[in-house]
């Protein structure tokens, strides 16, 4: 065993390939039966100093704004690793570690300034995408952003596993040892129709996982979100459902908003009902910190959204100072609500044909960046309130974007990262990168850049 550590701390320390940029990942991993001490190392100084990012866009209301951050004029690249699968989910920043989350169906600490592998855990078998009714991604493992709870210095993480089935494992940040891991599919839940993409939430000592279906919307799936409790993971979950007899998937990357109070906001996509009473799809919902169902919004014309698949839920809700929100769904259509009195059917403040957006938005003050299909749009919240239309980005630049100073950091999915001026969308600078998914987006920690790609991640800095 001794012996067996040793090669394992000889290989990180050589992780790295100083001619090609490119880290070449550790072959440990932790047995789900039997939790082991991972492999550790010194953490890195985070490159041009800075602070953590524990969740997705930095923060529960999902604003991914960090004010302070130099403007670049050039981006310059630092480093590339590849892993043992695509990421999907955003790279966490935690204790200066980059922790990464793969469809390989594991979990990787990286030195931020060299991105050689720290420890490496292996949580299960990802599912092929041919033993499943249809889907997108192959194959299918750890898809949503994980969360890191600073109380128990776990990284928490949902993973499809061979079965198939879902896992929410606990893994400690500093020695990558698997702490715990349940099944966390909910009661009646068919796992093979259901796929976890929305980033965890912490709040109120809970953790929060959101479910959709699958790209294709086959199968008897419906939304729904489960929580437990940090301290005691293993016990009974607490269950919402969306009361449609069949879809409604809570699904857009983002995940759930949190407010101050502690209420998460979700949106979910169309459901099985085109006609009758509202069956709380194609919404924003607010639910207690217990998952009661204590609010919701819907369009109008909710029923043709639905039978036309032009629904809420490919956008994470935008909580805004004054307790607004604002989402903006597959119709083009967006709407600006009271968060604290979402209106029902029809119970807009306002609304505005804008674009269709997929992914998480960013937020800084009362501007919000749009990640639109035809381009990053920035739109203002003026008094009255009122949606003022702004500048808009070229169409391949439309992933979900960040904000970092005065500059907005934007992924190009075919193998672009842009910085563009926030205030007129012109761009700063360029960097060629690897291939992304759809909904890749940014992290950002001082200076440095991180972004997963369909092979691992890579990292530039802000010159």
């Amino acid at each position: 065993m001794a012996l067996c550590v040793l090669l394992l701390a000889l290989l990180v320390a050589c992780g790295g390939n100083p001619a090609s940029g490119v880290a070449t990942p550790t072959a440990s991993s932790i047995s789900l039966s039997t939790p082991t001490t991972g492999v550790t190392a010194t953490v890195p100084t985070a490159t041009g100093g800075g602070t953590d990012w524990t969740t997705y866009h930095r923060d529960n209301t999902r604003s991914g704004y960090i004010a302070g951050v130099p403007d670049p004029t050039r981006l310059v690249s630092l480093w590339t690793t590849h892993l043992d699968g695509a990421v999907y989910a955003e790279p966490l920043v935690v204790h200066g570690r980059v922790i990464v989350a793969t469809e390989g169906d594991s979990l990787y600490a990286l030195d931020l300034n060299k991105g050689g592998v720290i420890w490496h855990t292996n949580v299960g078998t990802p599912v092929p995408l041919a033993t499943l009714p249809c889907g997108n991604i192959d194959p299918l493992g750890i898809t949503g952003t994980p969360v890191y709870d600073p109380a128990t210095n776990l990284i928490f993480a949902v993973a499809e596993v061979s079965g198939p089935r879902h896992l929410l494992v606990g893994v400690d940040a500093d020695s990558g040892a698997l702490k715990f891991s349940r099944s966390i599919d909910p009661p009646g839940a068919d796992p093979r129709v259901h796929q976890q993409r929305a980033a965890l939430a912490l709040a109120n000592g809970r953790i929060y996982v959101a479910y959709g279906g699958l790209y294709g919307d086959c199968g008897d799936y419906r939304g729904r979100v489960v929580a437990v409790p940090t301290t005691n993971p293993q016990a009974p979950m607490l269950t919402f459902t969306v009361p449609t007899p069949r879809e409604g998937g809570i699904w857009a990357p983002a995940g759930p908003a949190v407010d101050d109070a502690g209420d998460l906001y979700v949106s979910v996509g169309n459901g099985a009902v085109t006609s009758g009473a509202w069956d709380h799809s194609d919404s924003v919902l607010r639910l207690s910190p217990t998952l009661q169902l204590e609010d919701g919004f819907a369009p109008t014309q909710w029923a043709s959204d639905n039978a036309a698949d032009l629904d809420l839920s490919s956008l994470g809700p935008v909580l805004l100072p004054n307790g607004l929100l604002f989402i903006a769904g597959k119709s083009g259509i967006a709407y600006l609500l009271r968060a604290s009195a979402l209106g029902g059917v029809g119970g807009q403040l306002q609304e505005q044909q804008l674009c269709d957006a997929y992914g998480g938005a960013a937020r800084v003050d009362n501007v919000i960046y749009i990640p639109c299909s035809l381009g990053v749009l920035q739109v203002t919240i003026a008094s009255g309130p009122r949606l003022i239309r702004g500048w808009q980005a070229p169409a391949n630049i439309n992933g979900s974007p960040i904000v970092g100073g005065n500059t907005v950091y934007v992924v190009d999915r075919t193998g672009a990262l842009y910085a563009l001026n926030r205030q007129t969308g012109a761009v700063r600078a360029r960097l060629a990168i690897e291939p992304t998914s759809r909904f890749a987006t940014p992290t950002l920690v001082g200076r440095t850049l991180l972004i997963g790609t369909m092979s691992g991640v890579v990292a530039a800095e802000i010159a």
